[in-house]
C-alpha cells in the first residue's frame, strides 16, 4: 500500500510548523509505522537539524529513541521533487513533509501529493488572514484568501492526477490561556470558513518553553524517560495535546504497530 503522506504548510512563518511536524513524525514512528520526514526548507532545515540533533544525542547518550529517515531536499543535487517523494514514499507507510515558509514550485508540488495536509496557525486574525478575511466590524468571513485558493487548485491537481481527494487539516497552535474574547471570535470566523473553504479544525500545541528546550537534543514529548528529572507536569499535560493532535489527524491505521 502506499505511504500516506502529510505535508505541513503554511506560507507564514512563526506558526510552530516544524515543531508540529517532528512531534507527529517521531509520534507515529514510535508507534511501530515505518516513517520517512523530509525537509523542503533548505535555508533553515528546522525539521532536518532538529532530527540530526535526535539522532546524536541518542548515539552519545546510548538511548534507543524512536528515530524516522530523514533528508532535507536539495533541489541542485536531488531528482526532481516529485520523483524524491515518491521514492521515500515507497520505502514507508508515512512520509511527512515540512515545507518552508514561502511559496514555491517544491511546496506546491508536495501539497499536490498529500493525503493529509497540516496547516499550522497561531491564534489570531493575523494568521487567519491567511486563508480567509475578516470583516473588522462583525469579525464575520468575507471571502477566503490566496492561500486557500492555492490549496484548491492543488486538490483540483490531485484529483485529476490519481482521483484522490486532499484532508486538509486547520492545526490551532499556540493557544494561549488569555485573552477568551479573541479566541471566541478566530474560532467562530475558523468555523464559518471552514464550512466555505472545506477544512477540518483541530486543537495543536500550545505556547510552551518546553518545545525550545527540547530542541538541542532533539527530544520530543514522547521521551518522558529521556528528559528525566527534568519532566514536569508541564511535559506530561504538552504529551496530551500532542496525542489529542495524533487523534484528530484521523491517520489510516495501516503499519501502526502498537500505540505510542
Amino acid at each position: 500500500m502506499a505511504a500516506h503522506r502529510i505535508v505541513f504548510a503554511n506560507e507564514k512563518g512563526g506558526s510552530g510548523k516544524s515543531t508540529s511536524a517532528v512531534h507527529v513524525a517521531v509520534a507515529l514512528a514510535a508507534q511501530g509505522r515505518r516513517v520517512a520526514a523530509i525537509d523542503l526548507d533548505t535555508r533553515q532545515r528546522t525539521l532536518g537539524r532538529y532530527l540530526e540533533n535526535r539522532a546524536a544525542y541518542a548515539r552519545a547518550a546510548g538511548l534507543d529513541l524512536a528515530l524516522p529517515m530523514h533528508e532535507t531536499f536539495d533541489p541542485a543535487r536531488s531528482a526532481p521533487i516529485g520523483e524524491r517523494l515518491d521514492a521515500l514514499a515507497a520505502e514507508v507507510d508515512v512520509l511527512v513533509v515540512d515545507t518552508p515558509g514561502r511559496d514555491d514550485p517544491h511546496v506546491r508540488a508536495a501539497i499536490s501529493t498529500a493525503d493529509t495536509l497540516v496547516t499550522p496557525i497561531n491564534d489570531s486574525f493575523v494568521d487567519l488572514d491567511l486563508i480567509g478575511q475578516v470583516d473588522a466590524e462583525s469579525y464575520r468571513v468575507k471571502r477566503p484568501s490566496f492561500y486557500a485558493e492555492l490549496v484548491w487548485d492543488a486538490r483540483k491537481a490531485r484529483a485529476k492526477a490519481d482521483g484522490a481527494t486532499v484532508d486538509w487539516v486547520v492545526l490551532r497552535n499556540r493557544l494561549q490561556h488569555l485573552e477568551a474574547r479573541n479566541m471566541k471570535r478566530v474560532a467562530a470566523a475558523l468555523g464559518e470558513l471552514a464550512k466555505r473553504v472545506g477544512f477540518r479544525v483541530i486543537p495543536g500545541l500550545s505556547e510552551r518553553v518546553i518545545y525550545r528546550e527540547l530542541f538541542p537534543k532533539g527530544l520530543t514529548l514522547l521521551d518522558l524517560k529521556a528528559i528525566g528529572a527534568e519532566a514536569g507536569l508541564g511535559h506530561v499535560a504538552a504529551r496530551g495535546e500532542l496525542r489529542e493532535l495524533l487523534g484528530g489527524l484521523q491517520l489510516p491505521d495501516e503499519g501502526r504497530a502498537e500505540a505510542a
